[in-house]
């Protein structure tokens, strides 16, 4: 936060106001009153602090978002045409990298749905709308997950679990 952008108010107390006339420091710190505390009257925004956490975060949930939902397209599609989710891969590495984009979004969602409860809007556009693109995204990802789960188990009777399984990859 940068200070010089921050106004601060502290109202005068009547205690250190006789006849018009203000003590002396001296005189008010031995006064049985202490000064009102300081109320923040207004602060500027203006997103120039780039080193700031909420700036960090927004860009880590573009990235994240940017990534986890063509993996999630891409998850889905296969679990609808094969009934198995993405295979492991090398290491698990395609299997973990989907199992980390659902979570990813659900985060995303969460967060979204959150800042809407206590703000009343969404999540900032972020820098050129892409934290305001991977928030739509990541809510068609999530009604795209539904129907697609719901789907599958009209169609298969079964959900795949998040380890490979005997159904699909064992």
């Amino acid at each position: 936060m940068n200070a010089s952008r921050m106004l601060l108010s502290s109202p005068l107390s009547s205690c250190h106001v006789v006849r018009g006339k203000l003590f002396p420091v001296s005189i008010r710190r031995r006064s049985c009153c202490s000064p009102p505390p300081l109320k923040i009257a207004s602060m500027a925004k203006d997103g120039s602090d780039a080193s700031s956490n909420g700036g960090i975060i927004e860009k880590v949930a573009i990235g994240g978002g940017l990534i986890s939902t063509p993996v999630i397209a891409w998850s889905l599609y296969t679990l609808k045409t094969t009934g198995c989710g993405l295979p492991p891969g090398p290491g698990g590495s395609i299997g973990a990298l989907e199992g980390v984009s659902y979570l990813v979004v659900v985060g995303i969602v969460g967060w979204s749905l959150y800042t809407k409860a206590k703000t009343g809007s969404g999540l900032p556009n972020g820098p050129f709308g892409l934290l305001g693109a991977v928030e739509g995204l990541s809510f068609l990802s999530l009604l795209a997950i539904v129907v697609v789960f719901g789907l599958q188990y009209l169609d298969k009777g079964f959900i795949p679990g998040p380890l490979p399984a005997d159904q699909c990859f064992g």
